[in-house]
C-alpha cells in the first residue's frame, strides 16, 4: 500500500522522557499528475495558455448569453479570492518542529490514501462510462433529437463526456478539500497557542478557500458545458436543437459527480470512523489515555481520516449537491418555458447559475466578516466560536434574501405574467428560511448547550446501555421537525409557483414544479458559507489532535477542545442542511425523470399508482435498499474497526514500553490496515446503489412486456425512487443527528461535568460515541448522496426501462 510506504520511510525508534520531537515521517511529496504537468511548464508559457483559455471561454460565453459571461466573471473572481485566502492561511506559522512533523505524517497518509482511492474510483468510472456509451448507442431517440439532427452516436458521446467531466470535477473538488485541510490544521494548532480568535479565523478561511473552489467549479463547469453545447450544436438555429431541450444533455455531468461523491463518501467515511472507533475503544476505554494521545498507535490514522472522510468526501458531496440541483432546476425551467411559450427562455434556464454566482459573492462577505483579534487565550475569556460563526451566517442569509430577490426580478420577469417573478422570489425565501430552520433544529439536537444532548449525557451516568437507548430515542425524535419543515416548504413553494400566473397554451397553471426548484435554489443559496462551516469542523479536530500529540500546555488544548466541540455541531448542522436540500433536489429529479419517460414513451406519465402490485413491490425494494445500504456501510466500519482494535492491542502487548513513552507506536501499520480495508469495503454498498435501480427496471420491463404493461419498468423504478427517497431522508436524519448528539454528549462530559474524563460516565459516553461514529460519518452522509444518485441514474437510464 502506497501510503504505508510513505509513512514507513521514517522508522519510529524509542523515545525516552516524553520526547516531543518526532522523527521525519514524510515520504515523497505527492501532487496529482495534472498539477505536476502544470508545474513543469514555464511560468510565462503558463500565463499565455491561461490567457488564451480564458479568451476562448469568454468568447463561447459571449456567443451564448450575457448571463453566461456574468457567471464566468463571478466564478473567476471567486477563484482569485480563494487564492488570496490560501495565501493568507499558508503565510501563518506552523509552530514548533514537533507540530510540523506530526502534520507531515497526517499529510502523507491523507495524500497516499487519496491517490489510491481515487485511482480505484477512476477505473470504475471509466468502466461505467463504457456501459453508458453502449446503452446510449442502442437506445431510442426522442422526437426533439430527431428533429434537431442529434443522432444516437452524438448523444451517446455527449452524455459520456459530460459524465467523465462531472466525475473529474468532483474528484478535483475532493482533492481541494483535503489539500487545504492537511495544511491548515497545523497552523490552527500554532495559532491556538496565542489566540482562540486567530485559530478560529484560520480554520474558517481555510474552509472558505475550499468552499469557493468547490462551488465555483460546480457552477463554471456546468456553465462551460452548457455554452459549449450551445455553440457547437448551433442551438436555436433553424433545424437544430431548441435551447429548452439543451439542459437534458447535462444530466451525465450530475451523474458523474454523484458517482464519485458516493464512493468518496463511503471510502472516506469507512476510513475515518474505523480508525476513530479503534483508537477510542482501546485507547480511551481500555488503556484510559486521552483522545489523540501520541501513545495510541491508531492516532495518526484517526487524524488522516478526518481529512479524507470529512474534508475530501464532503467537498465532493457538496459539489454533487449543487450540480444536481442546478441541472434539475435548468431542466424544469426549460420545460416550463417551453410549455408557456415564453419568448426568451434563457433567464429561466440560467437562473440557477446566477443564484450560485451570487452565493459565491455573499458567502465571501460572510467569511471575511470573521476577523481575528488577540485575546488572552484562556477558555473562559473568549467569545463562543459558535456565536461568531452564526453571526457570519446571519450576514450571509440577509444578503442571500436581497440578491435572490434581485435575481428573480432580473431573470424571471415576463410580460405574460408580470407578477410571476415576485412569486418565485417568495419561493426562494421559503427555501432560505427552510435552510435556516434546518440549521437551528440540528443545532438544538446536537449542541450540548441544549437539553437533548445534556439529557443524553445524564443517561451515561447509569451505564452504557442507557446511553445507547437515550441516543437512539433522540435520533428517532429528531426526524419529526425536519420532515414537517420539508413538507411545508414543498407545498408552500409548489403553490406559490402554481399561482404565479404562468400557464400553458391550454390555460393550465404550470409554475408549481419550478417554484419547488426555486425553493431548492434558495435553500442552497448560502451553500459556500455552509461548506465553510462544515470544513471548519475537521480542521479544528485535526488541530486538537496535533496539540495533544505534541504535548502542548493544557490551556492550548482547552481552546482546541472548544473549537472541536463547535466543529462537531457545525458538521452536524451542515449534514442536516444537506439532507434537506437532497430531499428537495430528489423531488425535482423525480419530476424530471417522469418528463423524460413521457418524452421517450410518447404518452403522458404523470402519476405512479402504488395500488398496482408490481409498483408497490418497487416501493418495498426502494425502502429495503436504504436499510441494506446502511447496514453494509455500518458493518464495513465495524469489520475494519475490529482489525484496528486487534492491531492496537497487539502493539500495546508486544511493546509495553509504549505506555511509558519508551517505545514508538507503529502508526504506519494502522494507516495501512484502515486504508486497505476501506478501499475493499466501499465496493459492495456502492455497487448495490448503482446496480439495483437498473436491475429492477430491466426485470420489470421484461415482465411488463409479457403481461401487456408497456410502462411497467418505468413505473416500478419511479416507485422505487420515491420510497427510497422518503426512507433515505428519515434514515439519514436519524443517523446524522444521533451520531452528532452522542459525540457532543461525550464532549460535554469532558468539560468536567458528571465526573469528567476517565469516569465511568465518560466511558459510557465513549461507547455511545463509537456507536454513533459510523452513523454520522459513514452511513448518514452516504445516504443523502445515494438518494440523489438514484435520481440521476434513473434519469440517465430512463430509456432502458421502456
Amino acid at each position: 500500500m502506497m501510503m504505508g510506504e510513505d509513512l514507513e520511510d521514517g522508522h519510529l525508534g524509542p523515545y525516552p522522557d516524553r520526547l516531543r520531537t518526532f522523527p521525519n515521517m514524510r515520504g515523497k511529496s505527492y501532487n496529482p499528475l495534472i498539477f505536476r504537468i502544470l508545474m513543469g511548464i514555464n511560468v510565462r508559457v503558463l500565463f499565455v495558455i491561461l490567457f488564451l483559455t480564458l479568451g476562448v471561454v469568454f468568447y463561447i460565453g459571449a456567443s451564448t448569453s450575457p448571463i453566461i459571461v456574468f457567471v464566468f466573471s463571478v466564478c473567476i473572481v471567486s477563484f482569485l479570492l480563494a487564492m488570496h485566502l490560501a495565501k493568507w492561511v499558508l503565510a501563518k506559522d506552523e509552530g514548533p518542529p514537533e507540530m510540523g512533523q506530526i502534520s507531515d505524517a497526517i499529510r502523507d497518509g491523507a495524500e497516499g490514501f487519496f491517490r489510491t482511492q481515487y485511482g480505484t474510483i477512476s477505473k470504475m468510472a471509466f468502466l461505467l462510462a463504457g456501459v453508458i456509451l453502449c446503452i446510449y448507442l442502442f437506445r431510442t431517440t426522442t422526437p426533439q433529437q430527431e428533429s434537431s439532427g442529434l443522432g444516437r452516436v452524438a448523444t451517446a458521446f455527449i452524455t459520456v463526456a459530460a459524465f467523465l467531466l462531472g466525475a473529474f470535477c468532483s474528484g478535483v473538488a475532493g482533492y481541494v478539500g483535503m489539500w487545504v485541510s492537511v495544511r491548515a490544521n497545523v497552523r490552527v494548532s500554532s495559532a491556538a497557542r496565542r489566540s482562540a480568535r486567530e485559530a478560529l479565523q484560520i480554520a474558517v478561511r481555510a474552509g472558505g478557500f475550499s468552499a469557493m473552489i468547490v462551488v465555483g467549479m460546480a457552477v463554471i463547469g456546468i456553465a462551460i458545458l452548457y455554452a459549449t453545447f450551445y455553440v457547437w450544436l448551433g442551438v436555436d438555429t433553424p433545424g437544430s436543437m431548441k435551447v429548452t431541450d439543451l439542459p437534458l444533455l447535462l444530466v451525465g455531468y450530475g451523474f458523474g459527480a454523484s458517482f464519485v461523491a458516493l464512493f468518496a463518501q463511503l471510502g472516506g467515511g469507512i476510513f475515518t470512523k474505523a480508525a476513530d472507533v479503534g483508537a477510542d475503544l482501546v485507547g480511551k476505554v481500555e488503556q484510559g489515555i486521552p483522545e489523540d494521545d501520541p501513545r495510541n498507535p491508531a492516532v495518526i490514522a484517526d487524524l488522516v481520516g478526518d481529512n479524507v472522510g470529512d474534508c475530501a468526501a464532503r467537498g465532493a458531496d457538496l459539489f454533487e449537491s449543487i450540480a444536481a440541483e442546478i441541472i434539475s432546476a435548468m431542466i424544469l425551467g426549460g420545460t416550463m418555458a417551453q410549455r408557456c411559450k415564453i419568448e426568451d427562455p434563457s433567464g429561466f434556464i440560467l437562473f440557477p447559475l446566477v443564484v450560485h454566482s451570487f452565493d459565491l459573492v455573499i458567502s465571501s462577505i460572510g467569511i471575511l466578516s470573521i476577523r481575528g483579534t488577540r485575546d488572552s487565550g484562556a477558555k473562559g475569556s473568549m467569545e463562543d466560536p459558535m456565536t461568531i460563526l452564526e453571526r457570519g451566517y446571519s450576514i450571509t442569509v440577509v444578503l442571500a434574501v436581497l440578491t435572490f430577490g434581485a435575481s428573480t426580478r432580473w431573470l424571471l420577469y415576463t410580460e405574460q405574467a408580470p407578477s410571476a417573478w415576485f412569486h418565485f422570489a417568495l419561493c426562494g425565501l421559503v427555501g432560505i428560511i427552510t435552510a435556516y430552520i434546518f440549521v437551528w433544529i440540528t443545532k438544538y439536537y446536537t449542541d450540548y448547550k441544549y437539553e437533548p444532548v445534556r439529557t443524553l449525557a445524564l443517561a451515561s451516568s447509569t451505564g452504557h446501555g442507557t446511553n445507547i437507548i437515550a441516543g437512539v430515542s433522540l435520533g428517532l425524535e429528531s426526524t419529526a421537525l425536519p420532515v414537517l419543515v420539508i413538507s411545508v416548504a414543498i407545498v408552500s413553494a409548489y403553490w406559490l409557483g402554481q399561482t404565479s400566473g404562468l400557464m400553458d397554451e391550454n390555460g393550465v397553471p404550470t409554475g408549481g414544479l419550478f417554484g419547488t426548484a426555486v425553493a431548492t435554489m434558495g435553500m442552497l443559496s448560502t451553500a459556500a458559507y455552509v461548506l465553510t462551516m462544515d470544513m471548519f469542523g475537521p480542521i479544528a479536530d485535526n488541530a486538537g489532535g496535533i496539540v495533544e500529540m505534541s504535548q502542548q500546555p493544557e490551556s492550548v488544548r482547552e481552546i482546541t477542545d472548544v473549537l472541536d466541540a463547535v466543529g462537531n455541531t457545525t458538521k452536524a448542522t451542515t449534514k442536516g442542511f444537506a439532507i434537506g436540500s437532497a430531499a428537495l433536489a430528489s423531488f425535482l429529479l423525480f419530476s424530471a425523470y417522469m418528463d423524460e419517460v413521457a418524452t421517450f414513451a410518447h404518452e403522458p406519465f404523470k402519476q405512479v399508482d402504488i395500488a398496482i402490485p408490481e409498483v408497490f413491490v418497487g416501493g418495498l425494494l426502494g425502502s429495503m435498499l436504504i436499510f441494506l445500504f446502511s447496514a453494509w456501510a455500518c458493518s464495513a466500519v465495524g469489520r475494519t474497526a475490529q482489525e484496528v482494535v486487534r492491531e492496537v492491542r497487539r502493539q500495546f502487548i508486544e511493546r509495553p514500553g509504549i505506555m511509558e513513552y519508551k517505545e514508538k507506536p507503529d502508526y504506519a501499520r494502522c494507516v495501512a490496515i484502515v486504508a486497505s480495508a476501506s478501499l475493499r469495503e466501499m465496493i459492495k454498498p456502492g455497487a448495490l446503489a448503482i446496480v439495483s435501480p437498473i436491475a429492477v427496471g430491466i426485470v420489470f420491463r421484461i415482465f411488463g412486456y409479457y403481461t401487456g404493461q408497456p410502462l411497467l419498468g418505468a413505473k416500478v423504478v419511479a416507485s422505487m425512487l420515491m420510497f427510497a427517497t422518503v426512507s433515505g431522508i428519515l434514515m439519514a436524519l436519524f443517523l446524522n443527528t444521533s451520531g452528532g448528539a452522542w459525540d457532543n454528549a461525550k464532549k460535554y462530559i469532558e468539560t468536567g461535568v458528571l465526573g469528567g474524563k476517565g469516569s465511568d460516565c465518560h466511558k459510557a459516553a465513549v461507547t455511545g460515541d463509537t456507536v454513533g461514529d459510523p452513523f454520522k460519518d459513514t452511513a448518514g452522509p452516504s445516504l443523502h448522496v445515494l438518494i440523489k444518485m438514484l435520481a440521476t441514474i434513473t434519469l440517465v437510464m430512463a430509456p432502458v426501462f421502456l
